[in-house]
């Protein structure tokens, strides 16, 4: 009984993913949690879901009424949630181990509170959907998102699409979330990731099954409000945690350490006053204050929206249109978020659920992305100590492969490897191992015009490039490196990037090469993923309180899964089977849509979960990839169908299809011929301009030859009076996105 409970217990650390596993691995052989604790954590996740399951039934219900409910009882809880379901459901079945574990990890890395701006431009984003696009879709009465594009153009857009949706929904995001979890439980008690990954997603599917959305939407009511709690309670011990730090001790001085070059800190600004909530959150701002600056953790101060024009990641220029495409395209056109509010009771429930949601996204950078900043100022040897022990794992794999099949290994080395004085020399000695590979056959005609083009070198490779002089310069490179201070982070990165420059230009060609060489993944210093799952280890036990903030963690992971399978179902069911079935003369009634759409989410879940254990394998890796990939050919095209489909009735229908392939098109284009080394979020805008182009020739050709508007009525389904409320919560919520703007520019 108790291992029955430790092992819920683990599935709790599921948030912390992949990533975690190596935080995991330390502490595998004591329980995370004081047995009350599982005790206390399994009542709660069992008594969540009995709720769920319980509130998605109807008193003194008989079998046969069961039986006749309609596809809209199961698939939009029969068109009956209140706003702050709506809302905490939007949150819910948001929040994952994308926020936990990949913008925790940005966080602690050099991006710091730039990487809210996904968080923070979401709510802008959010009150313009509850005004704007929630009208049309609830007027048409829609189950899907690619309903309406049958209902505005025809219905080969509404079939691709959900199609589409469909392959990205089950194999990318809910074959994550499984595959993330699964990796923590096989850590924790020797299961298989196979084994992990069955657990987990029977967890999300029973009550998906049983209860559809209604189940869905009760339960994301108690994960959704025990998140934020849950997350402010781990930021709270972390901020005292830095507070409490003694004057002149050697932990602080370790801190000290971590302050950004940008920032200057003193040891004055550091110093106690006796409280230390206050404290912490004075040094938080001290360390990691000053302008932004390169894209190397340390340099740049962490505690602002605007990054460089250059930063690979958040530039500022994404702010100009890049990143409001897949702000749009995720809360206004994604089933799966959008599927809450299609279930709304009313237009005004409707819209002051979806501003709801926007006020509490202003609240999740500080329960997710700050305590990433201050995991990297309290525990970066934790976090050195990681990447250490995964270098060796990978290090390791890679010589064993090579040794079995006679290939040579190429060491794919991050910057930060160099940079950090303890592990440079090895990193160096990598290098050199590379270099000799590279230049073995001598230098191809593509790498002595890469090197001669590139500018970073000066005259270095002006003249005659050969083997001698790529080693000379890498040599000037090395030497600058040994040379130059442990503090002169700045200096140390602008050497550590010259080598990686020729190592990246010399190696291109071996790299191609899979059947001669091995590349490993990436080498790095710091393993910023597990910066949240730090904390959770360091500062939660012996609290009371890890219990408590696990099962939050737990119930977002799976209320994100939950509402994958929940969502997947609907586009199977009402866009491929119920399609088909209308298409051959004979509709599906509704109990043969709710019969469908749970075979449909037992299928998805199979399926996902068979996925998911193959997400580590490289030979799959390359087709993931393309997948993820693969929404940026969506996104831009998708977006600008439904605009003009919302807002330009002189839009011909053929745009719907036409949108959405010359949206890929473009972007293939833009991706690997036109603007190859853009930012990925500047080549959807792109893209997305390129399809709105199009829209207005196609518009202007069909008015000059007459055609007939396409006007959508409401069908009446649900009462479409406009919430003056959420109008003025709304305001609101934009005056408060502006401010945090404007405090942390």
């Amino acid at each position: 009984m108790k291992k029955l409970i430790t092992l819920m217990g683990a599935l709790a650390l599921l948030t912390c993913g992949a990533s975690a596993q190596e935080a995991a691995a330390e502490t595998a052989s004591s329980s995370p949690l004081a047995l009350w604790e599982m005790v206390v954590f399994c009542i709660v996740v069992v008594g969540v879901i009995g709720l769920g399951i319980w509130k998605s039934g109807t008193p003194n219900e008989t079998e046969e009424e069961k039986k006749e409910k309609g596809a809209a009882d199961y698939f939009l809880a029969g068109r009956g949630l209140s706003w702050w379901l709506v809302g905490f459901s939007l949150l819910a079945a948001n929040i994952s181990t994308e926020q936990f574990v990949g913008m925790s990890g940005q966080a602690a890395d050099w991006l710091g509170l730039a990487i809210a701006g996904y968080e923070w431009l979401a709510a802008i984003v959010l009150v313009i959907v509850a005004f704007s696009f929630l009208p049309m879709l609830l007027k048409r009465g829609v189950f899907t998102i690619p309903q309406f594009l049958e209902e505005r153009y025809n219905g080969i857009s509404r079939v691709t699409m959900a199609i589409v949706n469909l392959l990205i929904l089950v194999g990318v995001p809910t074959a994550t979330v499984i595959y993330a979890g699964a990796n923590v439980v096989s850590v924790y008690f020797d299961l298989s990731v196979t084994q992990g990954c069955v657990i987990i997603a029977a967890c999300a599917t029973v009550y998906v099954y049983i209860g559809g959305l209604k189940a869905c939407a009760w339960t994301d009511l108690i994960w959704g409000a025990a998140l934020i709690l849950g997350g402010g309670v781990v930021a709270y011990f972390a901020v005292t945690a830095l507070g409490a730090l003694p004057d002149q001790s050697a932990e602080l001085a370790k801190v000290t350490d971590t302050a950004a070059v940008a920032a200057q800190t003193t040891a004055d600004e550091l110093q106690s006053s006796g409280n230390a909530l206050m404290d912490g959150l004075s040094r938080l701002w001290h360390l990691n204050d000053g302008d932004g600056g390169a894209a190397v953790n340390g340099i740049g101060g962490k505690l602002h929206m605007m990054r460089p024009a250059d930063d690979p990641v958040m530039p500022w220029t994404v702010y100009l249109l890049g990143l409001w495409i897949p702000n749009f395209f995720y809360w206004g056109l994604n089933q799966y978020i959008m599927q809450r509010t299609l279930a709304s009771k009313s237009l005004e429930e409707g819209q002051m659920g979806v501003v709801f949601a926007a006020f509490l996204k202003l609240l999740i950078p500080f329960v997710v992305i700050i305590p990433g900043i201050l995991a990297y100022n309290l525990f970066r040897d934790d976090l050195s100590g990681l990447a250490d022990k995964n270098t060796t794992e990978v290090v390791a794999k890679a010589g064993d492969e090579a040794q079995a099949t006679g290939k040579a290994i190429i060491y794919n080395l991050n910057a930060s490897r160099l940079i950090r004085p303890d592990s440079s020399a090895e990193a160096v000695a990598w290098l050199d191992h590379n270099l000799e590979l590279g230049m073995a056959d001598g230098l191809t005609p593509a790498e002595i015009t890469a090197l001669q083009a590139s500018e970073e070198f000066g005259d270095a490779f002006r003249g005659e490039v050969t083997p001698e002089t790529v080693t000379q310069v890498q040599d000037a490179a090395q030497a600058e490196l040994a040379a130059t201070p442990a503090t002169d982070i700045e200096k140390r990165a602008a050497a550590a990037n010259k080598m990686l420059a020729i190592d990246a230009m010399v190696t291109a060609n071996e790299r191609d090469n899979v059947q001669k060489y091995i590349t490993t993944s990436s080498l790095a210093a710091y393993h910023y993923d597990s910066a949240f799952a730090t904390l959770l280890k360091r500062l939660l036990p012996g609290t009371g309180w890890a219990w408590f903030v696990l099962a939050a963690l737990f119930g977002a992971v799976v209320s994100s899964l939950a509402s994958m399978l929940n969502s997947a179902s609907t586009l199977f069911t009402m866009d491929i089977y119920g399609k088909a079935k209308e298409v051959c003369g004979k509709p599906a009634t509704s109990p043969q849509l709710v019969r469908v759409g749970k075979i449909g989410v037992l299928v998805c879940a199979l399926i996902a979960t068979v996925i998911a254990p193959f997400l580590d394998n490289p030979a799959f890796g390359g087709i993931f990839t393309f997948i993820q990939e693969f929404q940026g050919f969506l996104s831009p095209g998708v977006l600008a169908v439904f605009l003009f489909g919302f807002f330009v009735p002189m839009c011909p229908r053929v745009f719907g299809w036409l949108g959405i392939l010359i949206g890929a098109i473009a972007y293939a284009a833009f991706k690997w011929v036109i603007l190859p080394d853009w930012a990925f979020l500047d080549r959807m805008a792109v893209s997305f301009l390129t399809v709105c182009l199009i829209g207005v020739i196609l518009t202007i050709v069909n008015c000059a030859k007459g055609g007939e508007a396409v006007i959508l009525e409401d069908k009446g389904i649900i009462e479409m009076k406009t919430s003056v409320r959420a109008k003025v919560f709304g305001v609101v919520v934009i005056i408060l996105t502006l401010a945090l703007y404007a405090i942390f520019w």
